[in-house]
């Protein structure tokens, strides 16, 4: 008996997924695509909800393309669905909900692109083929014809995916001259998808690397949000170094490949970078733990903990390399390229205050740290402990094995010091023994600065011994206020 190549059984495999999937269609699908056959219309599901059916992954949205215009499909939408929207005509799209199936519906289309302008000219199409010959990958240009349930494939987008490829319908540098982001759709897909880029994706790419700058911040940064949460998201940034995209994207990745000097001094920081990103990933937990992956906050912070360090690269007269207040820098390096890329204040302030302390552990092994050290550790962490955590375990990239083992158990005697205060002290809620009002009440003064500095002089008091009582915080109160007072 002949055996099945390997090949051959994945793509069996994936038309058994596919079938099976189809089958399990919502009724109200089925439905729907009566009702636009009633009306005289074709209708097909397409893009990525038939990728991910033959790969047996989660469909969570349901994308249909049809020959009815816009308005043809609000008509039909509006009477299938319990609500319908309009949000996206001017694109070709109409979106409707009937219980739990949300569905959009597209008219089909050939998008034109001004080489200088950010967004498409939509041409309407006639047919199913013209439609996904204008789609980005073969693996997201094939359709489903409902009610038929018949495969559309024109570009062998089944066989790219049984054999791992990414490859364009059209030429690439078609592709990415009509729309510049589907590069960076590229490098999330192969993160994303484990696909291999096909070799004239990649030249094309490697080729028009400056053009994703005519694409706007939020569209960019969308798509490297998609990357980053991807399940291999080393696979599409080693990508985008690879072929220049990082360049115009994020050009503190790139910058990192240090040039090694001749004694190999010090390590290859953008390999450290990625390393330290994979092990944060491998430490995130589950839905119910402290750090649910994927955490964007942790990843952007392990992936940018070192930027600082082109910048403070210093040789020295003993021959070592140095990179002090590296950690600093790349605080402010961090928060400036997310900023350009319009991430949120939210992000953008976790990550650079989780980069500005990810050093700050290391000394703790001397053992010289003190329960207030400890303390400070905590509060300058506050929310993103956790996080600081796993980052600054991650940052062991070591292959002394001894040494890895002297960082580990540090870390842990760290942790559990922090936990004995934590049940001791609840350092996450500490606040110094009096509040505000109560400073404000001993000292006879009106709301002001006095206030504050009269608070954060009490908290480091607190951090400094731990618990003073009220008496005690009184009597210390009164005392720093005399010598504050002419």
């Amino acid at each position: 008996m002949a055996q099945t190549s390997p090949f051959s059984a994945a793509l069996n495999e994936l038309r058994r997924r596919g079938a099976a999937a189809l089958v399990g269609l919502p009724s109200a699908v089925h439905e729907l695509s009566q009702a636009f056959q009633e009306a005289g219309h074709e209708l097909a599901l397409v893009g990525g909800p038939v990728r991910d059916m033959f790969l047996g992954r989660k469909v969570a949205d349901l994308d249909f393309t049809t020959s009815a215009t816009p308005d043809q499909s609000a008509d039909v939408l509006a009477k299938w669905g319990h609500s319908w929207w309009d949000i996206g005509k001017r694109f070709g799209t109409i979106g409707a909900k009937r219980g739990d199936v949300i569905v959009e519906v597209t008219t089909y289309r050939t998008e034109t692109y001004d080489p200088a302008s950010r967004k498409p000219d939509v041409v309407y199409g006639t047919h199913l083929e013209g439609d996904l010959s204008r789609r980005d990958f073969t693996v997201n240009s094939m359709a489903v014809r409902l009610p038929q349930l018949t495969l559309v494939d024109p570009f062998g987008g089944l066989e790219d995916l049984a054999g791992g490829l990414l490859r364009t319908p059209a030429s690439p540098e078609q592709s990415f001259d009509d729309d510049p982001l589907r590069m960076m759709r590229a490098a999330r897909f192969s993160a994303q998808l484990g696909l291999d880029i096909d070799e004239a994706v990649l030249a094309a790419m490697s080729q028009m690397a400056g053009r994703i700058e005519i694409v706007s911040a939020e569209r960019v940064q969308g798509e490297l949000v998609k990357l980053l949460l991807a399940p291999a998201p080393r696979r599409g940034l080693e990508t985008m170094v690879y072929t220049g995209l990082a360049d115009h994207v994020l050009p503190e990745l790139s910058a990192l490949q240090l040039e090694v000097d001749e004694h190999h001094h010090h390590k290859d920081v953008y390999e450290h970078s990625l390393t330290v990103l994979d092990q944060a990933i491998a430490l995130e937990t589950e839905g119910d733990g402290p750090v649910p992956g994927p955490d964007l906050v942790l990843r952007l912070a392990a992936l940018l903990h070192d930027v600082g360090k082109p910048a403070t690269r210093r040789y020295e007269p003993d021959g070592g390399v140095s990179f002090h207040h590296h950690e600093v820098v790349g605080a402010k390096l961090s928060a400036k390229r997310l900023r350009a890329l319009a991430f949120d204040s939210a992000t953008i302030k976790d990550v650079a205050r989780l980069v500005e302390l990810h050093l700050r552990f290391h000394g703790y092994g001397s053992g010289s740290w003190t329960d207030s050290a400890v303390r400070r550790y905590v509060v300058d962490a506050g929310p993103l402990l956790e996080r600081l955590h796993r980052l600054t375990r991650s940052d062991c990239t070591t292959r002394n094995r001894r040494r890895a083992d002297e960082l580990a158990f540090a870390y842990d005697d760290l942790e559990r010091r922090i936990a004995e205060l934590a049940e001791r002290e609840e350092l996450s809620k500490m606040r110094p023994d009096l509040d505000g009002e109560e400073i404000m009440a001993i000292l006879q003064i009106r709301p002001g600065p006095d206030v504050g500095r009269a608070y954060r002089h009490l908290l480091a008091l607190r951090m400094e011994s731990g618990p003073l009582g009220k008496p005690a915080a009184e009597e210390a109160l009164r005392a720093w206020w005399a010598e504050q007072t002419p």
